[in-house]
This record gives C-alpha cells, sequence and structure tokens, in this order.
C-alpha cells in the first residue's frame, strides 16, 4: 500500500506545480481542466513524461521478474529510477535486526552455550579419565 500512496502523491504533487504553474489553484485547475484551458495542455505534458516513466519502470519490472536470484540483485542495484531506489533502500530491515536488546540476549546465549559446552566436556572428561591403578601408584 506504502507503494500506491507514494506513486499516487507524485500525481497529487505534479497536479499541483501544474495549476501553479498557469496560477490556479486545485479546484479551479479542475474547472479548467474539464473545460479544455491552459491546465489542459499543462496536464498533457506532465501525462507524457508520467507515461514514460511508466514504460521505463514497467521494462525494469519485467527484467527483474524474469532474472534469476544473483542477476535480480545486481539489476536491482542498477536501478534506473533513484528516488524509488533510495525509497526501498530507506525502507529496508535487514534480515537479522541488530538491536540492543537483541546483542544483549546474543550476548548472554553466547556466555550460556560455552559454559555449557565446557560443563559437558568437563563431566565427560571425568568420566573417561584413566585412573591410576594402585599397584602402579605404590611402585612409583
Amino acid at each position: 500500500m506504502g507503494g500506491a500512496v507514494d506513486e499516487l502523491s507524485r500525481f497529487v504533487v505534479a497536479f499541483d506545480a501544474d495549476a501553479a504553474d498557469v496560477g490556479l489553484s486545485r479546484a479551479a485547475a479542475l474547472d479548467d481542466l474539464a473545460q479544455g484551458g491552459a491546465m489542459g495542455q499543462k496536464r498533457a505534458e506532465t501525462m507524457a513524461a508520467t507515461l514514460a516513466r511508466y514504460d521505463r519502470l514497467s521494462a525494469d519490472l519485467t527484467t527483474l521478474e524474469t532474472a534469476g536470484p544473483f542477476s535480480r540483485a545486481y539489476l536491482a542495484a542498477r536501478s534506473r529510477d533513484s528516488e524509488i531506489a533510495a525509497k526501498a533502500w530507506d525502507a529496508f530491515k535487514p534480515a537479522l535486526p541488530i538491536t540492543f536488546e537483541g546483542a544483549v540476549f546474543a550476548g548472554i546465549g553466547l556466555i550460556a552455550g560455552i559454559t555449557g559446552v565446557g560443563a559437558t566436556l568437563a563431566l565427560l572428561r571425568g568420566l573417561f579419565r584413566r585412573r591410576k591403578s594402585p599397584v602402579a601408584a605404590a611402585s612409583a
């Protein structure tokens, strides 16, 4: 949904900019557009740019969808649309969330694991340690 809202906001911002360029408010621009005035010409120019961007993004998306996983990562990093790439990077959350709490719990788990393995190895060493026979100890 975020992508749809972002894209719709682009249309609204572009429409408001076109209206301001011809000295109209949003409501007046809508009236002018309906009557075929200067706003219609301005909007046609903006729509041509929007359609060109749509064609470019559609082609990029098709390329990404048909690429393999490693090619896809390479192609995504070299996106021709820097705005989308920047927003995707801003929204990126790593698969391994590194937070203070996560680091503390990981550290506690590491210490507990090392302690548990050490205790188990010490117990096994004690069970399988060769004991000196009393005769060998007396002759020494």
